[in-house]
């Protein structure tokens, strides 16, 4: 082992759908020297689908470890340290399609992650891509990694939080429609989700700072001129929350807010529907906008693009938002409470 990385966390790392990117973004970052630098990545995979990976267009020179644990492994940069499930090989699935046999091996990729950070043998998970027709037609139940690592780390609801060049968005509602959202934008909703966010935050060692809650009409709804929830969910919740011992603002514009995190105002925003928190991380730098998942016994990191099926093996997709993902959790790995 190269005793450089000896106090540097283990990151598990899953391989992802076989049919799309993950693998191939997974050997350019393992050959960054800035990511070796900050973790000692572990891949949980299969072997023939790593080697495959090797051989396309513009991949760096790189080596497979096949090793039983992480600290077997040889963190240096151009090491591709891999537990191998052996569950798939490259003549049971075509590149950039979706397929069963991948949706299935993906998944095991991710228990098999997850068990070794439940159990201390890895530091934090950050994890690739996968697709969920593909799990869907392998039988698994979870729609994506989120419900993954709920449910396999007992964890009812987990958070998501959007981490982008250190400002931190929670996001209040996911995947419904707005209309939905809005109808959800209530004030026993913002303070249940508060708290849990400000648990969050402590595991990760955010100690300080103020927690911002995002308008959701234009202008806050200029008193209730053209909405009303931030006078009647909002405000409230907010007022609420500071009598509790809360240090948290808001209402606040959304046209604004985010601005103000990013230049420090704020620890942290919460989003009250999926795409106002999206839209202005990504547009910030799509490639390190990472995902982490909260409320968890473990820590998990996420790239936050799909898996880019159309790009699939010609040796064009990016590895940045990957780099990022296995930084951003070896950044939290060490304050971490469990």
């Amino acid at each position: 082992m190269n005793s450089i990385n000896i106090d540097k966390p283990f990151i598990a790392i899953p391989m992802g759908d076989p049919a799309g990117i993950g693998p191939e973004i997974v050997v350019m970052a393992l050959c960054s020297e800035k990511v070796c630098e900050a973790a000692r990545p572990v891949v949980v995979g299969s072997c023939d689908v790593m080697a495959r990976a090797l051989t396309f267009p513009g991949m760096p020179a790189a080596e497979i470890k096949v090793i039983g644990n992480p600290a077997d492994g040889d963190y240096r940069p151009g090491v591709i340290n891999l537990i191998d499930l052996d569950n798939i090989h490259v003549n049971d699935y075509t590149l950039g399609e979706v397929s069963a046999a991948c949706g299935r091996a993906a998944y095991e990729y991710i228990a098999k992650a997850i068990e070794l950070a439940m159990d201390g043998r890895a530091d934090a998970v950050a994890t690739t891509p996968i697709n969920k027709e593909s799990l869907r037609a392998a039988g698994v139940l979870y729609i994506g990694h989120t419900e993954i690592f709920g449910a396999l780390t007992g964890t009812p609801d987990p958070l998501t939080i959007f981490e982008v060049h250190g400002m931190r968005i929670f996001f209040l509602t996911r995947h419904v429609s707005l209309r939905e959202a809005c109808d959800m934008v209530t004030k026993e909703r913002i303070i249940d989700y508060v708290i849990r966010a400000q648990k969050v935050l402590r595991q990760l060692g955010v100690a300080d700072g103020t927690m911002a809650v995002a308008g959701l009409n234009p202008h806050s709804g200029e008193h209730g001129l053209f909405g009303d929830e931030e006078v009647k969910e909002v405000a409230p919740a907010v007022e609420e929350l500071k009598k509790r011992g809360f240090d948290i603002e808001g209402p606040i514009g959304s046209d604004s807010v985010f601005h103000m995190a990013l230049q420090g105002r704020y620890n942290s925003v919460l989003s009250l529907y999926h795409d106002q928190g999206h839209i202005a991380t990504k547009t910030l730098d799509f490639y390190r906008t990472i995902s982490i998942t909260g409320g968890m016994p473990i820590l998990r990191t996420s790239v936050d693009h799909g898996t880019a099926f159309d790009v699939a093996g010609k040796g064009i997709a990016s590895s940045i938002s990957m780099e990022e993902a296995i930084l951003v959790a070896a950044k939290y790995a060490p304050g971490f409470i469990r």
